[in-house]
């Protein structure tokens, strides 16, 4: 019997915002849970840290070059063997519900039935809903915080009318109208903790005055601190003033704790029977995000950036019941781009030779292993910023072709990413084993990073679409 999966995502959530990873404050105790029976895994990287890219390393299993899109871009995607598709054509009920930014907005990408959550009212399922529950001026963002900013502050309206919850109760309504006689894959896709930064007051009350944790700030991040007032309320860098960044830290912690209730809900509902049966029994639950969110670390904010705040993300799996695996924590570096042949290898479905990732089962269940990933994103905010980097969770390697600055982490003593030690003598060596990985890398593509033997310069700026840097020889090939 092939199980039901239910793909619950979050937005812009950083791998170290759930307790189970050991944060001081943050509290999600619903997911931290699925470690006693399922998986773990502290590792977790997004290939590209915006939001499309990352959606299309998940939704097709495939790394950043092979998606087609090494940034962020408001394109139609034409890959013919998405998650949905694959599941769809092997029998399985395919629902969407949430925020998905792809393009259009409403093209099904193999799903049967999709309802959008989205930051542009015409098309946005649930604008059209709340303004018919509560008036033509009825606003997500009546509040006055930005769906890209640093402010923050409670929720404006009743608990009820929050699209986090929206999007728990149309998940469920869907579930229950889901085709009886197939098993059911849904992605869940919740928008927070991305700004705005407005969970419920009793989230948000939770972390406004408690001691958060020190914002690191590298050796190397002095050009970013730029202090306020006079920062763009959108801006990608600055110093925020202390009780600003106190209320935005608060606002986003308060938004991965309500996702974490509004989880735990849903799975409380399906294991009681009120839908006929207990659904949650024989399911594979997958919960992960798409990129993280900087929150001040570095002077920095949003995403796109190779470090930790931006590229790391959660990543948890419990499993079905009867699943004869161990349970625990897994340290093997892991992408978006493993979730659909995980998925596909539970569903008994064979992985299309479009996949690149690999099914986290063999992870867990110690089969040899990835020895690092590697991620990019394309010139977004700056083409200064536009980026490479390779880790395997115990040290990172970040270049920037645009500069030919490197920069170079030693994780194990210093996951914060304080010390750059790209110069240090004591790292030569570990330094030029990561160079050299990333031109190996990089030369199989001929889009003009690496000739095979040095990194190259990238002195203008370059299309998010993969394609499009790729040189007449590499077509050729």
């Amino acid at each position: 019997m092939k199980p039901n999966i239910i793909l619950f995502t979050t937005d812009q959530q950083r791998g170290d915002h759930l307790g189970i990873s050991g944060h001081p404050v943050v509290e999600t105790p619903n997911v931290d849970s699925f470690v006693n029976c399922g998986a773990y895994f502290p590792n977790a990287y997004t290939e590209i840290p915006s939001t499309t890219g990352a959606r299309r390393c998940l939704l097709a299993g495939q790394g950043s070059y092979r998606c087609g899109l090494v940034g962020y871009s408001t394109t139609e995607w034409h890959e013919p063997n998405t998650l949905a598709q694959v599941l769809a054509d092997n029998g399985y009920h395919c629902l969407n519900v949430g925020f998905r930014n792809l393009h259009p907005r409403r093209k099904l990408y193999g799903f049967h039935q999709v309802v959008c959550h989205d930051i542009r009212p015409e098309t946005d399922d649930y604008w059209d809903w709340l303004k018919e529950k509560l008036g033509p001026l009825a606003c997500e963002r009546g509040h006055g915080c930005d769906v890209n900013g640093w402010l923050a502050r409670p929720w404006h309206l009743e608990e009820e009318y929050h699209p986090t919850v929206w999007t728990t109760n149309v998940a469920l309504e869907q579930i229950k109208k889901r085709d009886p006689t197939k098993p059911f894959f849904i992605w869940i896709s919740q928008m927070r903790p991305h700004s705005p930064y407005d969970p419920p007051k009793f989230f948000y009350d939770m972390y406004i005055n408690q001691k958060l944790p020190k914002i690191p700030v590298g050796d190397w991040a002095s050009k970013y601190d730029v202090p306020n007032p006079g920062l763009g309320r959108t801006t990608g860098y600055g110093r925020l003033m202390p009780e600003q960044n106190q209320r935005m830290r608060a606002g986003y912690m308060g938004s991965c704790t309500h996702i974490d209730y509004e989880l735990g809900r849903m799975m409380e509902i399906l294991r009681s029977g009120r839908q006929g049966e207990n659904v949650l029994k024989d399911a594979l639950i997958l919960f992960t995000s798409d990129h993280g969110d900087m929150m001040g670390d570095h002077h920095l904010h949003r995403k796109t950036y190779g470090y930790e705040g931006s590229a790391r993300i959660p990543f948890l799996i419990r499993y079905p019941a009867g699943q004869d695996l161990p349970s625990g924590i897994f340290k093997q570096v892991v992408g978006l781009q493993d979730v659909m042949p995980t998925i596909l290898e539970a569903a008994g479905i064979k992985i299309p030779n479009s996949v690149t990732g690999r099914s986290l089962f063999k992870a867990i269940k110690g089969e040899k292993w990835r020895e690092f990933i590697h991620g990019e994103h394309s010139p977004c905010y700056s083409l200064q910023e536009a980026m490479h980097y390779l880790t395997d969770a115990k040290e990172k390697y970040i270049y920037f072709p645009a500069t030919g600055k490197e920069l170079f982490f030693d994780l194990k003593k210093d996951r914060q990413e304080i010390h750059n030690l790209s110069k240090d003598p004591a790292y030569a060596k570990r330094v030029k084993v990561w160079r050299k990985r990333l031109i190996n890398l990089l030369a199989e593509r001929d889009d003009g990073f690496s000739d095979g033997k040095k990194l190259l310069l990238k002195r203008e700026g370059w299309s998010p679409i993969a394609e499009e840097n790729i040189s007449k020889k590499g077509r050729q090939k």
